[in-house]
């Protein structure tokens, strides 16, 4: 210890860090080296030069943090902890598929109180070695969550998530909303862990779920945490429905009059950014995320530029699929210079600011973590600076240092780690979590799950079910189609004694074809179907059909017994079903089809006039139709859809035993 002057009163100090360059990220941006930072008790009680810190305190314990970094925790804005369990489940998806398509049907089947808790834990000690002393997580069962990460010694935003739809610890919003009041009371004023709402979006919820959870974060004195233009298709959609982008519409319904933390903000334009500042709107950056993902480019300058506090994540596991804030200090730092073409964008101090103090102040947390200054928590890491990828270092501008940080430090560099004054990782130890007994449970939780998800890539039907929007149903119908010669036969035909038109429809219809390699597995048809209205205008009507690999039945004049395991509206983009389906081949048939509905010898059926624009074929077909319940009923109407064809003029040499997409060669 230093010698001390004898008017001088030395202070009694739990720890003393010394030597280090000590990288204050304060008002002034401090730099001191050699540098000290002197800790009592969860809270910094000195920082300065170490001469002066070394006179001013007796230690019970000194760490010499000679060639080290000494500076804030690492503040990850925006994760989904519990993920890590997924790292690497389904990768390279646009986000529609990736979520709806894989990752909501493992969460549906596997998200448990005990997953949240073994990922959460998982998820602390990968981000405790990388120097994170602070997170803000959105999940499900978030009482485990925060539970894990108390046991892990981090300190953390706990979101618990709330959407319209059920999610794995709630059957309906009631229930989700009543958890998150639960669980805001359970944690209040809790040390080192703050209980808040986390809406998933406004496209997952509804005005009244946001005004109840806005209300619980106003009880509770916490922000609030959702998902906000993350991609173009989500914006374009809201658009159009609401006549006003998102953050107009989030101020339009009041939600903005509390606190928000808005995670993404990827495609928002300058009226947004003037909103969000004027409201005081933190945003989580995620840049891996969004590029993984392609959701785009965040206008990271311009919201600098209006004075939002923009911090950084690294959103889950599954969507990234790390937990490195090095990597997401580097990469928006970059990214900003490449979208805007200037190297002057996003300077890497500011990037370091991001990921400590910018990323504070976003969670509203700035008063008490961020930098390093008296009366704030020790949230504190120590990094070496002595590796090979280290050297050398210049002190040409006096910000060399944090060129160091983005442009060259590495996760693995981080040897201590304090989290509200307590030591949890100490020489690259890890004080607070059995990463070896993590990891084997993990890697149990691993072998399920892939098990799981290989069975439901074997089936088309599983996958189609996994949605979740759609019910599994059979349709049985008799059904014959056959080439007319004679459209006039046809007309005439309908007037016949017996035979009642009920309704009548013009309409256009495309329909897409998913062949798979395995023929067991059906067919799935995509069809948009455009109605014509009375005065000209289209009624467009999606559905999408799983038809059976063959028919159950044949009768006389090629009269098929048919099922369609599986039929439904199509609330997904033709795009969704391609990328999710991943077929062997796709075959594409348009057509217009005159729709009659007729009653026949008492008996209901359907009669279809259509003409094949694409691919480009001559004539008209009929197609008649009718469901059936029975094998008795089955062969009634086959016999009656015979009487039909002949009455509407198709011969029995023209009857067409296969559907249309197999008309054509390339089909086959």
């Amino acid at each position: 210890m230093a010698e001390t002057l004898p008017h001088q009163t030395v202070e009694r100090a739990d720890i003393l860090l010394k030597g280090g360059t000590v990288i204050t990220m304060d008002s002034q941006r401090r730099i001191v080296s050699p540098g000290a930072v002197a800790i009592r008790g969860r809270d910094i009680l000195a920082v300065g030069p170490a001469a002066e810190i070394e006179a001013r305190y007796a230690a019970e314990q000194t760490l010499d943090c000679r060639d080290h970094i000494v500076m804030p925790g690492l503040v990850n804005t925006h994760t989904h902890l519990p993920m890590s369990l997924l790292r690497g489940l389904a990768d390279d998806l646009r986000l529609d598929v990736w979520l709806h398509g894989y990752i909501l049907p493992v969460e549906r089947e596997f998200v448990t109180p005990e997953f949240c808790f073994l990922g959460t834990l998982l998820a602390c000690a990968e981000m405790l070695r990388g120097g994170v002393t602070c997170f803000a997580d959105m999940y499900y069962h978030e009482e485990e969550v925060a539970w894990a990460a108390v046991q892990a010694g981090m300190r953390g935003l706990c979101g618990e998530t709330i959407t319209k739809l059920p999610t794995p610890d709630a059957k309906t919003y009631e229930q989700s909303l009543q958890y998150c009041a639960d669980f805001l009371a359970h944690w209040a004023a809790h040390e080192t862990i703050v209980a808040v709402p986390a809406p998933h979006s406004i496209y997952m919820c509804t005005p009244e779920i946001l005004r109840e959870t806005t209300q619980l974060a106003r009880q509770a004195g916490v922000l609030q945490m959702m998902h906000v233009s993350e991609t173009a298709d989500e914006v374009e959609h809201w658009v159009a429905q609401t006549a006003m982008r998102p953050f107009r519409w989030l101020e339009d319904q009041g939600l903005l009059e509390w606190p928000l933390l808005a995670a993404h903000c990827v495609h928002i334009n300058e009226e947004e950014m003037v909103l969000m500042a004027r409201h005081g709107v933190g945003v989580a950056h995620n840049p891996t995320s969004n590029l993984k993902l392609a959701s785009g480019f965040a206008p990271v300058a311009g919201m600098l530029a209006q004075g939002i506090a923009v911090g950084l994540g690294t959103d889950g596991c599954a969507s990234n699929n790390d937990l490195d804030m090095w990597e997401e200090m580097r990469l928006a730092a970059l990214l900003a210079k490449g979208v805007t073409g200037s190297p002057l964008a996003l300077p890497a101090a500011q990037a370091v600011a991001m990921a400590t103090i910018e990323g504070a102040r976003a969670l509203h947390l700035d008063h008490l973590i961020g930098s390093l200054e008296a009366g704030k928590r020790a949230d504190i890491i120590v990094a070496r600076l002595d590796d090979t990828y280290a050297v050398p270092r210049f002190e040409t501008t006096g910000q060399n240092i944090y060129s160091h940080l983005v442009y060259a430090a590495k996760a693995c560099a981080v040897r201590d780690v304090f989290v509200n004054g307590r030591l949890v990782l100490r020489d690259g130890h890890l004080l607070t979590v059995d990463e070896a007994e993590v990891r084997e449970q993990a890697w149990a939780m691993a072998r399920r799950i892939n098990r799981f998800f290989i069975e439901r890539e074997k089936s088309v039907l599983d996958k189609l079910v996994d949605i979740g929007t759609l019910e599994q149903q059979e349709t049985f119908e008799v059904q014959a189609k056959g080439l007319l010669h004679d459209v006039q036969t046809f007309a005439r035909g309908l007037e016949h004694p017996e035979i009642h038109i009920t309704q009548h429809t013009s309409r256009d219809q495309y329909d897409t074809y998913f062949l798979f390699a395995d023929p067991s597995q059906g067919r799935l048809r995509y069809r948009e179907d455009h109605i014509i209205q009375p005065g000209g205008g289209v009624q467009p009507v999606y559905t999408l059909t799983l038809l059976g690999p063959a028919a159950e039945a044949e009768y006389a004049h090629s009269v098929v017994l048919t099922r369609s395991r599986y039929t439904a509206p199509a609330d997904r983009s033709l795009r969704f079903y391609r990328e999710y389906f991943q077929p062997r081949a796709i075959r594409e048939i348009s057509k217009h089809r005159e729709r009659y509905h007729i009653r026949y010898k008492g008996l209901d059926f359907a009669v279809n006039l259509d003409r094949i624009t694409h691919p480009p074929r001559e004539g008209y077909y009929v197609e008649i139709k009718s469901r059936t319940w029975s094998q008795q009923d089955a062969v009634r109407k086959a016999s009656l859809i015979a009487e039909l064809l002949t009455i509407l003029g198709a011969q029995p040499e023209d009857m067409l035993p296969l559907d249309y997409v197999d008309l054509f060669d390339e089909a086959k």
